[in-house]
């Protein structure tokens, strides 16, 4: 006989953030809210004038030891992405209140991905390789560099024991796992999952390669004015790095425990732009159709959502194409909603993107708070939405949308809302 499933109500019990404006979550809030940048010069690598981009959004002050009690010797064992999202993961899970040495270890899983996962410790192994042959290469080369680390880390050191997967979608990749995560506790998979993404990419080989692309921002001059989404001199975006993890919970199970509750997730929207590689849709057809999904499975109008976390990473199509999107769902309900990109003060942290606005946008239902979007000086042509420029505003949001598009014409949205019991 065919399965009947009966799907259950999913919230958020717990954050964590390991960023370049915040190390924890009130930290990286409240430095959303000043619009105060994490953008400056790159340190993790020595740079010269001949390259084209020397700024990214570095994590700064992050001891693996004093916030997660990982000493020097494990955490060598480790790339930074898969520090930073374990990381994350532990402030999650100690935000949320589980005792995760009892109770149902089977029932509670993780899905944590990364876009590009380990590549510090191929480029520091390939050099050792070059440099002095194979018997220089660790052994911890592979357990470092998987895309699935994380997810295996945070597994071990949580024992979660049920669900545990990974997923790599470019910068869309901390929303897929988000709404994986989401679809599996509302299934009856799981009742608890720890989910987002994480990301360490700022070395030579991924700055030189989104450089040579013509992706990143050139603003050497003035970094923290370089992520500009939906300004009319905008010239790429800044890549960042970092990580956010979420616990999501079935309600009955959170309910039970008389945890706190942020806000409940309410639909999932997932497409591909079968266009090109890189590229986005110019008319944003992928993204309409994700928006258009994770409504549907909300149940809920255009009209409904006071706020979107865009995107925005700061490049040229890919900022009209969202807003082009935004306009065709909306229509007319597109003039009274606001649309903000926190990657004007973080940068664009790829993987680990989706976890990290997944954060602001529940902290903006929360606190009926809308992070601003700052560098927006001179909005391009069509570029003519709320986009809560330089400054928050305070707005009642009941619902809210987080938008992450990657390469590869990814596209996902995640609809959260004010919890009602």
């Amino acid at each position: 006989m065919p399965r009947t499933i009966t799907l259950r109500r999913v919230v958020v019990t717990g954050l964590g953030a390991v960023t370049d404006i915040g190390i924890d979550v009130p930290a990286f809030w409240q430095s959303l809210l000043e619009g105060r940048s994490g953008i400056g010069l790159i340190t993790n690598f020595p740079t010269t004038p001949d390259w084209p981009t020397r700024f990214g959004g570095e994590v700064k002050g992050f001891d693996p030891e004093k916030h997660m009690g990982v000493d020097g010797r494990e955490a060598k064992r480790m790339d930074r992405f898969c520090l930073y999202g374990l990381g994350a993961a532990v402030e999650a899970a100690r935000d949320c209140g589980i005792d995760f040495n009892a109770g149902d270890f089977e029932r509670r899983g993780v899905a944590i991905g990364s876009g590009i996962g380990g590549i510090d410790t191929i480029e520091v192994n390939h050099t050792k390789l070059m440099e002095g042959g194979p018997r220089k290469v660790s052994p911890f080369v592979v357990p470092r560099l998987m895309v699935n680390a994380c997810a295996g880390q945070t597994s071990i050191r949580l024992n979660l024991q049920g669900v545990n997967v990974a997923t790599a979608t470019a910068c869309a990749t901390g929303s897929h796992a988000v709404g994986a995560a989401f679809h599996m506790i509302q299934r009856g998979d799981a009742d608890v999952m720890l989910a987002g993404g994480a990301e360490g990419a700022i070395g030579p080989v991924a700055v030189s390669a989104f450089s040579a692309m013509k992706a990143l921002s050139t603003r050497n001059d003035d970094p923290i004015k370089a992520s500009r989404p939906f300004d009319k001199d905008r010239d790429g975006f800044v890549l960042a790095e970092g990580a956010a993890v979420i616990v999501l919970e079935e309600l009955e199970h959170a309910k039970k425990r008389g945890a706190r509750i942020y806000a409940e997730v309410l639909g999932y929207g997932c497409s591909g732009d079968a266009y090109h590689i890189a590229a986005p849709d110019e008319q944003g057809a992928g993204a309409y159709r994700s928006m258009k999904m994770a409504l549907r499975e909300a149940e809920l109008n255009p009209e409904q959502i006071a706020y979107i976390n865009a995107h925005g990473t700061s490049t040229p199509l890919g900022d009209k194409a969202e807003v082009v999107a935004v306009k065709r769902l909306f229509g007319d309900a597109a003039k009274s909603l606001a649309m903000s990109s926190t990657k004007s003060v973080t940068g664009h942290a790829l993987g680990a993107a989706g976890g990290i606005e997944s954060v602001a946008t529940i902290l903006a239902i929360v606190n009926d708070t809308l992070p601003p979007t700052i560098n927006l000086d001179t909005p391009d042509e069509g570029m003519d939405l709320n986009f809560v420029p330089h400054t928050p505003q305070q707005r009642k949001t009941d619902f809210a949308i987080n938008n992450s598009f990657g390469f590869g014409g990814h596209n996902t949205s995640l609809i959260f809302g004010r919890f009602r019991g």
